[in-house]
């Protein structure tokens, strides 16, 4: 209710000071609201000037007045004002009469409410514009570019600071910063946007996370695949793919006078290695994944980071059981998550069963078992869970799983999709225990999400500041003077030899190297000079623990080897 009262005042207060802005929508969303116009570019310091004129409509305690009128008469009105897109929207409201909300007798949009009784409620020092952006109405291209005003608003002072600090910190873990002062990875222009590129140490973390993702999965009797990157479009006409998702899809390429495509998932391929050969009831269950990379057209104006990409690697497996499997199947798949997610530590998720929604294939019977069996298998798992009554794909019924970050801040990774349209649509069969054909289920199932955006919240998570087992760089070797160079090379070496990411640091006096070596996050660093070369030692200080006293080489080694294995810092 404060955020769509607060969205009115500041369309109001645009008007006033800029008679000619035309209004659009204005939603509120969380933590805040926005508002659009087709006007001038806006800056920083004129977006002061309307906060200063809320202040003003704030300060009169204006009331706020609910009118229903007829569509025909919200039409003349809005013709009488010029306001091109408010009939736009008219048009788009199905309910009769229209409601109208008027600040005063002196400004009024069509909205459906509540609102507060008068401004004068809205705590004006709890309110903050943010930001000027450019937006496209109704999300196209092909329309004009208005100007969004994101704006947040509060009960209390102290909510705002919170917000605000919330805010800032978010700033400082942003991951498209961090990516760049850490050397992580890029997004090169001249390659084209979404597309992402592993630096050296980003990759070695992207090697950790896979290493641990297929050594979890081999465990747990997966078997591992890799399939191409493209396919004949004939393949994508039989999934589905180029009549319900053609627009996320790129063109297709005429090779030998045959039309092939870049995959947009990797379902299908997964499916033609189950069809190469027979299979019977004792085959089940089947469970198949791989780190495979997809590509699929995104707005330029929608990428962010590593967050919304064209081309990405999803950690995707598929599972082909029969009925009477599908429950520890899922349960089977819920543990795996709880175990590759708790080792990059994070416990805490949201999940949600979607059920079946209007338009779906599959008989009512399956549609049952499935969804009973996904309930079964999370009540079995002790999670608490809510229910997207309708909300499941039209295919089958899922779970979804949103972790928690460090800020508190959630993000939809895993999911666990019962698939009755598939199988169908390839035909495959298996043979029971009657010497008949059925068709087996297939589960699709995600845990990470995508290597890329996994990658991007684990550096919001961390801020950066990767635990030690995961850090692309463990331990700088530093020297005091380049007299010891020859022993810190020793040193680095038997890092190295001993599966420790090491390095080795010289050039700059040892202060700088210090200082460099805490700007760039790195865990534990191993000081050497005349004493630690005579005595065989390091002198070691952790970014976490601080001062660590001397060691020996051996049981510097022997001590970072122990904190990896366990997960912990030093």
């Amino acid at each position: 209710m404060l955020f769509k009262v607060c969205a009115h005042v500041m369309a109001m207060a645009v008007q006033k000071l800029f008679p000619d802005a035309k209004v659009t929508i204005g939603p509120w969303i969380e933590n805040g609201f926005y508002y659009d116009f087709d006007m001038e570019p806006l800056t920083d310091k004129e977006l002061k000037r309307i906060k200063k004129e809320m202040d003003r409509i704030i300060g009169r305690n204006l009331p706020l007045i609910r009118e229903e009128v007829s569509r025909d008469e919200a039409q003349r009105r809005i013709t009488a004002l010029n306001e091109p897109y408010k009939l736009e929207i008219l048009d788009s409201i199905k309910e009769d009469p229209i409601t109208i909300y008027h600040i005063g007798n002196e400004w009024w949009d069509l909205c459906a409410g509540p609102h507060v009784e008068y401004t004068g409620k809205i705590n004006r020092k709890a309110v903050e514009l943010e930001s000027i952006a450019g937006a496209y109405w109704r999300g196209d291209e092909k329309k004009p570019m208005l100007q969004r005003i994101y704006g947040t608003a509060w009960e209390s002072e102290d909510q705002l600071k919170a917000y605000l600090h919330f805010k800032e910190e978010a700033k400082r873990r942003d991951h498209r910063r961090l990516g760049q002062v850490l050397d992580l990875f890029s997004i090169q222009n001249d390659a084209g946007g979404g597309l992402v590129f592993w630096h050296p140490k980003g990759a070695i973390v992207r090697h950790v996370i896979e290493d641990l993702w297929k050594k979890i999965h081999i465990e747990r009797g997966y078997d591992l695949l890799y399939t191409p990157h493209v396919a004949k479009a004939d393949l994508w006409q039989i999934s589905g793919h180029l009549d319900f998702y053609k627009e996320n899809m790129y063109d297709q390429m005429n090779i030998e006078d045959e039309l092939y495509q870049l995959r947009p998932m990797n379902c299908p391929y997964h499916i033609l290695i189950y069809k190469r050969r027979p299979h019977s009831y004792h085959d089940f269950p089947i469970r198949v994944a791989e780190l495979g990379t997809v590509y699929r057209y995104e707005l330029s104006g929608s990428l962010h980071g590593l967050f919304r990409v064209r081309g990405f690697t999803q950690d995707d497996a598929h599972i082909f059981c029969l009925e009477d499997q599908i429950k520890d199947e899922i349960r089977g798949v819920l543990d795996l998550t709880e175990e590759l997610l708790l080792q990059f530590g994070f416990s805490k998720y949201e999940v949600n069963l979607s059920t079946r929604p209007e338009k779906s294939v599959g008989d009512d019977d399956i549609w049952v078992k499935a969804t009973s069996a996904l309930r079964d298998a999370l009540d079995d798992k002790g999670w608490s869970y809510q229910i997207d009554d309708g909300g499941g794909a039209f295919y089958g019924p899922k779970i979804d799983l949103k972790i928690e970050d460090a800020l508190g801040r959630k993000w939809q990774c895993s999911t666990i999709q019962v698939d009755f349209n598939l199988p169908q649509r390839f035909d495959i069969t298996y043979v029971d225990s009657n010497s008949e054909k059925k068709r087996p289920i297939m589960i699709h199932r995600a845990v990470l999400g995508s290597l890329e955006r996994f990658f991007g919240v684990l550096i919001e998570h961390y801020a950066g500041d990767f635990p030690l087992w995961l850090s692309p760089v463990q331990a700088h070797v530093l020297p005091v003077t380049d007299t010891q160079l020859d022993y810190c090379k020793e040193v680095t070496n038997k890092l190295k030899a001993n599966g420790i990411r090491g390095e080795l640091c010289h050039g700059e006096r040892l202060p700088k190297l210090i200082r460099n070596s805490e700007m760039l996050k790195i865990p534990l660093m191993a000081v050497v000079g005349a004493k630690e070369v005579e005595t065989g030692t390091v002198t070691v200080r952790s970014r976490f623990g601080g001062d660590l006293g001397t060691m020996a080489i051996d049981d510097f080694v022997s001590t970072i080897k122990s904190a990896i294995e366990s997960r912990a810092s030093i």
